[in-house]
């Protein structure tokens, strides 16, 4: 059975978002249907996975956090990857997360081929 993933990126750093997502695909199994939702931040992403809940097999979290002047950073990451985790456990499906949260811009671009590790943690999931 072919296997459908949604990847949700969000593209609040359009450069980053295309490394992360690039690096992702590398690793997805070519075989499956692979459909990409972009939302405008890491914030988003656990309300457009769970619209889609039902539709798919699996999921990829892409997105990035740089910590700025204000909690800010702490609240939007924290809030995500809850989310994140309770829609994995909750509906038993997979979701891989690639949200990766930086200090700043530097760490981020060194970070950007991170989506290669979420989707190779999916598929190992769904192959169990």
């Amino acid at each position: 059975m072919k296997k459908k993933i949604l990847i949700v990126i969000a593209d609040y750093y359009k450069d980053i978002a295309k490394g992360l997502l690039g690096s992702a695909k590398e690793v997805l199994p070519k075989s499956g249907l692979i459909k990409v939702i972009s939302v405008p931040g890491a914030f988003e992403i656990p309300v457009t996975i769970s619209k889609n809940i039902k539709k798919y097999d699996a999921f990829l979290a892409l997105g990035c956090v740089i910590k700025g002047e204000t909690p800010h950073f702490d609240f939007i990451s924290h809030a995500s990857t809850e989310a994140i985790m309770k829609l994995s456990i909750e509906n038993k499906k997979p979701i891989g997360n690639g949200i990766i949260t930086c200090l700043n811009m530097r760490q981020a671009i060194a970070r950007k081929k991170k989506g290669r590790e979420a989707a190779q943690a999916v598929i190992s999931v769904l192959s169990q």
